[in-house]
Formats: C-alpha cells, sequence, structure tokens
C-alpha cells in the first residue's frame, strides 16, 4: 500500500495541490505514519485522539466527494487502497 501512495504523489499535477483528492492522499499518508507508530508505541493515547480527528476529516472529505465527484471518489478509493464508505445517506 505504500508503494501506491507514492505513485499516487508522483502522479498528482502541481496545480491540484489543494483539491480534496491531494487533502485525501495526505491524510491517508499521515494514518499510515500513525498506525506504524503505533506498533511500538500501543499506549500512546494523545496520538490515538489525533488518529481518530484524521479519520473523521478524511471521512467527512470522502463523502463530499462522493456526493460530488462519484468517479473521483472510486478512483481515488482503488489507488490509495482504502475501504469505500459502508452506507451514504445522501440529503
Amino acid at each position: 500500500m505504500r508503494s501506491n501512495l507514492l505513485i499516487y504523489s508522483f502522479s498528482m499535477p502541481k496545480k491540484k495541490e489543494g483539491s480534496i483528492e491531494s487533502q485525501i492522499f495526505r491524510l491517508t499518508d499521515r494514518v499510515m505514519k500513525l498506525t506504524y507508530h503505533f506498533k511500538t508505541h500501543g499506549k500512546d493515547y494523545s496520538s490515538q485522539r489525533g488518529l481518530w480527528k484524521i479519520l473523521g476529516k478524511r471521512k467527512r472529505l470522502l463523502i463530499y466527494l462522493f456526493k460530488t465527484n462519484l468517479s473521483s471518489y472510486q478512483d481515488l478509493t482503488n489507488q490509495l487502497g482504502i475501504r469505500r464508505l459502508k452506507k451514504l445517506v445522501i440529503n
């Protein structure tokens, strides 16, 4: 999965640095780093709280991307190797 993140980062054009896709990519990269950190520091509860906040923000961005651009959402989840949203109620 780590190699997928590297490939995705080099394939992203410079003009899309602030896009939803790039934000989700950066949050996924931080999640990967924190999960590796927890393998050696299992009782680091303050970092666990930060991880939950990152996961919540990534989920909100994924919901927004799902509602606005479904094809981009599907491509991004496939490239990053993350699970898709379980259920989504569109208002």
